[in-house]
């Protein structure tokens, strides 16, 4: 058959473009735009080949083989197939496994069914010189493609380069037309600024600290024993977002057990949770608050249409930030509500968000890898932005809303 077909290896690729454009080949460093990068690719390819592309294999590795964001916009993408190999972390490190394998598989298959004339191979990776030696006897002409090295050097395996029929470099002006560096702090390039939202959340007072807990009782300034390493007092004075055990710690010295927790006058809670500060006692009403449980989820505004709809513009047009994230849910849950109060009980509340509804809320950012461990720790700064996104979109709305309710 005479066309083309495009074998990338995305770790050789985006790490090469990284280490070309931020010095280090951590893909976190670079911001790429897929669809630019994937019409590059099949522009060059079909150039070079001077053949019509049959179709790009996008080989990467994932957490558990689970789609990622952007494997989720590639794959819906024309002419455009995702691989996934595993992702697992050694040594502190994290190592693909199996996306080797697959391309050297994919790469003899598509050879001996003589399903293309010619192969373009994005890889620096000495394991596919087997399949590339097999794919030559089969009458296959492979183009060799490697990224420019940050110091001019080799990123290939030599054993590649030599027995490839075309080698081609992709140089940096071809990789910034769809990869760019990210502007991290350092010596010369000022920290990176927290979005307001998210800034306004995290700069709340909070419930209750150790050092308000009843030493102003009758005026006098009782000695405080320095708090233990890594006691909830010790995690608030560190600036560290205090978790609803923390804060249940914090009120624990003093506290009546039979009587009723007030929330402190003034205090606002830095995460969006009932159960921060809701007294939810067992012979007690545990159910949530009057104004919040007649707030319905968007589950229950959603249609079977709707969600299929949902589903399409998830793959297809959000990004995965998790601001964005927060913003699309809210919209969808203020364009799908019955009647306009319920925004309005809502955006006075904030920031707590009712826990059914944010439950809700981190479940669908889940789908686009949000809230997963990064170095073995939750990334929290995901989730306050994930509210934040949400808190934004409901005051927009609520602004807008009030002018033609008066």
């Amino acid at each position: 058959m005479d066309r083309c077909v495009v074998l990338v290896d995305a770790g050789y690729l985006l790490g090469a473009a990284a280490s070309l454009l931020a010095g280090e080949p951590a893909r976190s460093r670079i911001t790429v735009d897929h669809a630019a990068l994937i019409q590059g690719l099949r522009e060059r390819a079909e150039a070079d080949t001077e053949q019509p592309l049959l179709r790009i294999y996008w080989f990467d590795g994932a957490p558990d083989r689970v789609p990622q964001p952007e494997h989720r916009r590639l794959r819906v993408m024309p002419r455009v197939t995702v691989r996934l190999g595993a992702l697992t972390r050694s040594d502190g490190r994290w190592a693909q496994k199996g996306v080797d394998a697959a391309m050297h598989a994919e790469l003899t298959e598509l050879a001996r069914n003589r399903a293309c004339s010619d192969v373009v191979l994005v890889t620096g990776d000495g394991d596919l010189l087997p399949g590339l030696m097999s794919a030559k006897e089969h009458g296959v002409a492979v183009h060799l493609w490697a990224v420019q090295a940050a110091d001019g050097d080799y990123n290939q395996s030599e054993d590649l380069v030599a027995e490839a029929d075309e080698r081609r470099v992709l140089d940096r002006i071809w990789i910034t037309k769809a990869v760019r560096a990210k502007e991290l702090g350092g010596i010369c390039a000022p920290s990176p600024v927290p979005r307001p939202e998210i800034a306004a959340i995290l700069s709340a007072p909070l419930p209750e600290s150790g050092q308000s807990g009843g030493g102003e009782r009758d005026g006098s300034a009782a000695p405080v024993e320095p708090p233990a390493e890594d006691s909830p007092e010790s995690r608030s004075a560190k600036g560290v977002v205090p978790t609803p055990k923390d804060l249940a710690a914090l009120r624990a010295p003093g506290a009546q057990p039979s009587a009723p927790q007030p929330q402190p006058t003034g205090a606002t809670l830095r995460w969006s949770s009932d159960k921060g500060w809701v007294e939810r006692p067992g012979s007690g009403t545990a159910g949530e608050p009057p104004e919040t449980a007649s707030l319905p989820t968007l589950a229950q505004l959603t249609s079977a249409e709707q969600r299929w709809a949902d589903r399409e513009e998830d793959i297809t047009t959000v990004g995965g930030d998790p601001f964005e994230v927060g913003q699309v849910f809210a919209r969808r849950w203020m364009e799908r509500l019955p009647e306009t109060g319920h925004v309005q009980k809502l955006s006075v509340m904030y920031p707590r968000v009712p826990h059914r509804i944010d439950g809700e809320l981190l479940r669908y950012a889940a789908r686009f890898g949000l809230l997963a461990h990064k170095d073995d720790q939750i990334d929290e700064h995901d989730r306050y932005a994930i509210r934040a996104g949400f808190w934004r979109e409901i005051d927009v709305r609520a602004d807008a809303e009030v002018p033609s309710g008066g």
